[in-house]
């Protein structure tokens, strides 16, 4: 099968970045607005969706002036109390006008540019694709069928906010990614920041997006 054939239609597509939470690990501020290599965090987490979804979501609950730079439209938690990244995707499958989201958090600022190609070939009959690196799932770096709102809104409803559990309800596959490890590597602490930027100053400013 070639190229063309595999790639996701963008008309079906809707992006989502996650930069709802309250960075507590980084000491309470807003992740995705946190200076990395001399754009936001939330620069470089839309990158592997510029030009290839319908809308470009953030969903975000706080600064969303800020934000508005970056996105078509800034959507807040439809409920209030920080619950987790659950209540983001849930938000954002509500707001959506396509079929699919893709989703991608804000500290993750060096995700592959085929990301949603590779997700969307990979999926199969599943309602539900994440990323896994060889050894680890990202199950916030997803495709997901826009159709299960209801049910998701029904889970948090009772209560749930583990997403691995909530995925495992549903058709989910896991897409290969095992040669691009490193793309998915995220900023939780200050240190972690640090240790990313030093690899970008190392490879001459540039932040990889090719997996590389």
């Amino acid at each position: 099968m070639d190229k063309i054939s595999l790639a996701a239609p963008r008309h079906l597509m809707t992006g989502l970045i996650l930069a709802g939470g309250q960075g507590r690990r980084m000491g309470g501020v807003d992740k995705g607005l946190v200076d990395f290599a001399g754009r936001p965090l939330v620069a470089h987490a839309r990158v592997p969706l510029e030009g290839r979804v319908a809308e470009l979501l953030i969903n975000a609950n706080r600064h969303r002036e800020a934000y508005a730079a970056w996105a078509d439209r800034v959507i807040m938690d439809r409920e209030g109390g920080y619950q987790g990244p659950l209540m983001g995707i849930w938000s954002g499958l509500c707001a959506a006008t396509t079929p699919w989201v893709v989703v991608v958090p804000c500290d993750s600022p060096g995700l592959p540019v085929d990301l949603l190609d590779r997700l969307w070939a990979g999926r199969g009959d599943a309602a539900i694709a994440t990323a896994h690196d060889g050894e680890r799932d990202h199950p916030v770096v997803a495709l997901i069928r826009r159709d299960l709102a209801e049910d998701l809104g029904q889970a948090l409803a009772e209560g749930e906010r583990k997403i691995d559990r909530w995925y495992a309800r549903h058709a989910w596959v896991r897409v290969d990614f095992a040669d691009c490890p490193g793309a998915f590597a995220n900023l939780n602490t200050p240190e972690e920041k640090r240790r990313l930027e030093a690899g970008v100053d190392e490879a001459g400013g540039e932040v990889s997006h090719d997996g590389a």
